[in-house]
Order: structure tokens, then C-alpha cells, then sequence
């Protein structure tokens, strides 16, 4: 359920970035274990790719500004979609699990929304200082574990910047 009309660079580079070997494990692993929004951090990423740097403070004000729309919609879409995977109810397996693919596009959809949202927010909104690509991924990852105060474990930290290092060797 993605709306073309929201084909953004921000979104053709997350489907990319996404798609490297370890980056979705990470991300799930980040998500579940740590409490990251992981449109946030592939907003960061993206950031990155262009040369932006961000400190705590900024990615903490970027927190703010979706934590309203990812607690009303992808998170409880999300808790519904994962609580259907295997429940035994009174509907039938097959018909279960096409409801749960429709639930599971709306997901999606609303994650697609959030980072449209996002990157218009870039269009208006300085962000960060220039940096080296590679340097600023660091950085980035480093600044969001801070801004929730968690620390990421390195194996998805390392998962994470690999995947960027691939993903950049295109033309994001």
C-alpha cells in the first residue's frame, strides 16, 4: 500500500538502505530491543548520506516531532499485525493471514506517511553541520542512543554502518 505520490528520495534510499545484508535484522533488533523508531534512524541515515551531521539535542527534537504519529499509528498497527502472526481464533488460517497482509500494508502506509513527513520537514529545516558521509552514520547512530538514553548493541551498530557503506557506493 505505498502511494507513489510519496515516492520521496528520503523513501527510495531507506528501501535501499533496508534491503543491504544485516541492515532489517538490526533495525528490528534496535526497534524491539532498545525502543528505536527505525523510520528515525533511516531519516538519519538518509541525513547521512547527504553529509549531515546531527548532535543529541537535534535528533531528540526529531523524536518529539514523531512520537505522536508512530505511538497513535505504527506502533499499535504494528502490535495487531505481530499479534495475528500464528494466533489460533475462530477464522480460518488462510483468511487469518491474507487480514493480517492487509494490516501489515497499512504499516506500511503509515510509515511511508511518516517519512514523507519527514523529509518535507528537511526541505524546511536546516539540519545538522556538514560531515563526511561515513562520519556522519556514526555519528548519527551515536546521537540517537543518546537522545533515548539507551546504548545500541555493536552488533547492530556494526550491521547498521556496513549496510550504509554499501548502500552509498550507489547513487544515494
Amino acid at each position: 500500500m505505498t502511494d507513489n505520490s510519496a515516492i520521496t528520495p528520503f523513501w527510495q534510499f531507506s528501501l535501499h538502505f533496508y534491503k543491504q545484508t544485516g541492515v532489517s535484522d538490526a533495525c528490528i533488533t534496535l526497534q524491539d530491543g532498545s525502543g528505536v523508531d527505525v523510520n528515525l534512524l533511516l531519516y538519519l541515515f538518509w541525513l547521512a548520506s547527504k553529509g549531515r551531521l546531527l548532535s543529541a539535542d537535534e535528533v531528540k527534537n526529531l523524536d518529539a516531532k514523531v512520537k505522536s504519529w508512530r505511538e497513535l499509528t505504527i506502533i499499535p498497527i504494528r502490535d495487531v499485525r505481530r499479534k495475528l502472526k500464528g494466533a489460533v481464533t475462530l477464522l480460518d488460517p488462510v483468511k487469518q493471514e491474507a487480514f493480517r497482509d492487509k494490516v501489515k500494508a497499512v504499516e506500511l502506509g503509515a510509515e511511508q506517511l511518516q517519512q514523507e513527513a519527514l523529509y518535507e520537514f528537511t526541505k524546511s529545516s536546516a539540519l545538522g553541520r556538514e560531515a563526511l558521509p561515513k562520519d556522519a552514520a556514526n555519528s548519527n547512530v551515536v546521537a540517537y542512543a543518546r537522545a533515548i538514553g539507551k546504548s545500541f548493541p555493536k552488533p547492530a551498530f556494526d550491521a547498521l554502518i556496513g549496510g550504509f557503506e554499501r548502500a552509498i557506493q550507489g547513487d544515494f
